[in-house]
């Protein structure tokens, strides 16, 4: 298992550190673990999972689509 900080997170995802901590709140983004005071970091594997699910929501979404 390994732990991510913020900017290997924002990289991997696209996403802006706004926009993390706005899914993060709305419960649609893996919670950070906590290293200390003001220091936290991402499981890896639920940060990877998280990218896997929306390009499974596309996918499903593509295969409902009849041309």
């Amino acid at each position: 298992m390994r732990l991510i900080k913020l900017a290997k997170v924002m990289d991997n995802t696209g996403l802006s550190r706004s926009t993390i901590y706005k899914y993060i709140s709305d419960g649609s983004f893996p919670k950070p673990v906590s290293l200390g005071v003001r220091n936290v970091a991402w499981v890896e594997s639920e940060v990877e999972d998280w990218i896997l699910e929306r390009i499974r929501e596309r996918d499903d979404e593509t295969a409902l689509v009849v041309p």
